[in-house]
């Protein structure tokens, strides 16, 4: 059979930058220390973020399937109050998002090529390779290295998960927080892992702009998410954007499960507690592989960790710039279906402004902030946490409105999960917000 008999393998792609997006520091780093710290008793809060926030994230992809808008157009058909309310949480998060995730990836570059002293510099110059790759390959190249990067990783991170289980202490295992004796630190650190688990809510919109990057570059194959179709091939489509985005969310739940597997079994209770520098941290989680797997792996693991980080620094980059650039001309004009926003110059040239800004303020928090890498990640992920329910809020008003076709829409079950979803995340930022200031 020919790929055009294949809708699915035609959109398959944006799940998996999700799970790059996602696989990275709420994964080596967050979810790591949870089963470093706290053992398994994490896990149960791991899997209650995963399921709750899944509405939120899939009617990204939902939305620019059914309708061939981003989400951003369903924001700006909501009000232009949403999208300048979009904006100010997205400036409130992306420098310390993307410094987290580009000073933990420098961390593993300099432990793979022994400069241990300065992250600020090999973060630069990461983010300038970032820079060329997508001046050069732009969307088609994310796309293919995203894929081998994560299929590398999940394998890696299932034999060692797999091979950690047998050290794992079960009689003596927590399977629930013991929320009653949680000290201020402890609440932080809930509340940090599940700001970015799986990833920020924000990534919903990115996920919205890949789709249509994915549509736009198999336009020859026929895959034109605007053009007029029949309601059979309509759903088609729906499914085929549904299990590319299931297949790169389950990745990421399972991998969060495996890090707290690996976290509890090596690091818990052996008082070793995961180091405040990035390269310090890069160490141990190569540690946790090589102690599973043997010492014949590190290197193997130690370079596939290092990309897998990097696909998470390069999504990143790409994501905030390709989302201000489509934002500013949503407070422009109304979007067009179809319509190749980067293709054009105002847009590249948006784009490229973004990514520098961006860049740029990821640098100076670098530089600003203490060098202590759990102190800036939970920052950056605290934030998230706090906006999260906002995000989500706007994410179902959109795939709820008039411009999506009924059999589009979600079904009753997904749209009941959704609110759900966010009176959870809502219910859970106003408790945290009170157990902060009465601690």
């Amino acid at each position: 059979m020919t790929d055009d008999r294949h809708p699915f393998l035609r959109a398959f792609g944006p799940g998996l930058l999700f799970a790059g997006a996602a696989v990275g520091v709420s994964h080596l780093v967050q979810s790591t220390r949870a089963g470093a710290g706290y053992g398994l008793s994490l896990l149960v809060v791991v899997l209650v973020a995963n399921l709750l926030k899944y509405p939120a994230f899939r009617f990204g992809s939902l939305y620019a399937a059914a309708t061939g808008h981003s989400l951003l157009e369903g924001y700006r058909r909501q009000g232009r109050w949403a999208l300048w309310l979009y904006g100010l949480l997205t400036l409130a998060t992306m420098f310390t998002v993307a410094a987290a995730v580009t000073v933990v990836t420098a961390g593993l570059l300099g432990m793979l090529i022994g400069v241990r002293d300065h992250p600020l510099a090999l973060s630069a110059v990461l983010l300038v390779v970032c820079g060329v790759i997508l001046a050069v390959g732009r969307f088609v190249w994310l796309d293919r290295v995203i894929k081998v990067v994560v299929a590398i990783l999940t394998v890696a991170t299932l034999v060692a998960a797999g091979l950690a289980v047998p050290h794992l202490d079960f009689a003596g295992a927590r399977w629930w927080p013991d929320v009653a004796h949680f000290s201020a630190a402890d609440f932080a650190f809930v509340a940090a892992l599940v700001g970015w688990m799986p990833s920020a809510v924000d990534v919903a919109v990115w996920q919205s702009l890949w789709t249509l990057a994915k549509a736009d570059a198999n336009q020859t194959s026929g895959l034109a998410l605007d053009q007029p179709d029949a309601r059979a091939a309509r759903r088609a489509r729906l499914a085929a954007v549904r299990i590319d985005f299931d297949v790169g969310y389950t990745a990421t739940a399972l991998l969060a499960f495996c890090f707290v597997v690996l976290g509890a079994a090596v690091m818990y209770g052996s008082g070793q507690a995961p180091a405040a520098t990035a390269t310090g941290f890069a160490e141990q989680i190569i540690t946790l592989y090589a102690a599973m797997l043997g010492q014949w792996a590190r290197p193997l693991i130690a370079v596939a960790a290092f990309a897998v980080m990097f696909s998470t620094t390069l999504t990143v980059m790409d994501g905030f710039p390709r989302a201000l650039a489509t934002l500013r001309a949503r407070l422009r004009s109304p979007e067009k279906a179809g319509e190749a926003l980067l293709e054009s110059r105002d847009g590249m040239r948006a784009y490229w402004a973004a990514l520098l800004v961006v860049a740029l303020g990821a640098l100076a928090v670098l530089g600003a902030l203490p060098r202590s890498l759990p102190a800036l990640i939970d920052l950056a992920t605290t934030l998230s946490f706090l906006t999260a329910p906002i995000l989500a809020w706007l994410n179902h008003r959109a795939v709820h409105g008039a411009e999506v076709p009924p059999d589009a829409r979600p079904s009753r079950f997904l749209s009941w999960f959704s609110r759900v979803g966010m009176l959870f995340m809502g219910g859970f930022a106003v408790w945290y917000l009170i157990m902060r200031w009465a601690i």
